[in-house]
């Protein structure tokens, strides 16, 4: 079929909708007919995400059981964090900063596993630092405690510290690291506005311990939920993995030490070594005469 054409000097035809109208209830024709309009409810969250921060929380080759659990709950609980593969033991820290650049993340958490036994933890303000070094201590995941306690995924957590952050400058940059780290910035796209949880920081023992607790609405009253663990301040270093030594924990004692300052049968062995041991020793003395045994 041939395209129609128009004639110079006529009138344009005029356009016909061919979209059929939709059936409207029978009480819509009347409140459109008084000129109101259908509004549609605000978003939970009306404000501006502007704290940009993002946390980049990965390992090393060699880690167990445990400290994957312990990642895992770390992610589950703070919304603003990225996953990534392990990294080889071979690379340097240095490498790391271009890992977080890739993500796009400033902060970083990062595990480091020696001797398939020690774990030790790096906080740090990428690329520009400063980092802390921390040997991880006691650690319990959430599937380990089974407490009763229990949050609302994504939400909100208020920060707690110890008093003794303030009274110390290196607890004081301690302490501002913590909380642009593990708190969650407000107006997140994946946070819930909701505050039903705590992370408490304090500092024993030459250490910090870390506890996360459930808000109870009715008397505020708290309720542990996990995980837990201890970190042992080792060195705070002025740039992101490496850099100036701006200060070090004169009461740490790596663990190597501890292990070397053990008993020579004690040290390496398990509590069933052991057992065995004295097993065989006892076992040696009833064997002996009773002229030897004196």
């Amino acid at each position: 079929m041939a395209a129609y054409k128009r004639k110079r000097g006529s009138l344009a035809e005029p356009a016909i909708n061919t979209k059929k109208a939709k059936k409207q209830p029978p009480g819509t024709q009347q409140e459109g007919a008084a000129g109101e309009e259908f509004t549609v409810p605000p978003p939970v969250s009306e404000g501006k995400w502007k704290n940009k921060e993002r946390v980049l929380i990965f390992s090393s080759r060699g880690i167990n059981f445990r400290t994957r659990h312990l990642m895992q709950d770390l992610r589950t609980l703070m919304p603003h964090t990225k996953a990534e593969t392990k990294m080889d033991r071979k690379d340097k820290l240095f490498v790391v900063n271009e890992v977080c650049e890739m993500k796009n993340c400033n902060k970083c958490i990062y595990f480091e596993a020696k001797k398939k036994q020690d774990l030790y933890m790096w906080l740090s303000n990428s690329p520009e630092g400063p980092s802390a070094k921390f040997l991880v201590q006691n650690i319990h995941t959430l599937a380990e405690l089974k407490m009763s306690g229990n949050c609302l995924k994504g939400s909100r957590p208020i920060l707690s510290f110890d008093p003794a952050f303030d009274r110390d400058p290196h607890y004081a940059l301690l302490k501002e690291l913590l909380t642009q780290i593990f708190g969650t910035p407000r107006y997140h796209p994946r946070s819930q506005p909701f505050v039903d949880h705590v992370f408490t920081f304090s500092i024993a023992d030459n250490r910090i311990w870390f506890r996360n607790y459930q808000v109870i609405e009715e008397d505020a009253a708290l309720v542990e939920i996990g995980p837990r663990f201890v970190l042992n301040l080792i060195k705070i270093f002025k740039g992101s993995f490496g850099g100036p030594t701006l200060y070090e924990n004169p009461h740490y004692q790596s663990p190597n030490m501890v292990r070397y300052s053990l008993p020579s049968w004690v040290a390496g062995t398990s509590f069933i070594g052991l057992l065995s041991r004295l097993l065989h020793s006892y076992e040696a003395q009833e064997k002996l005469p009773n002229d030897q045994l004196v």
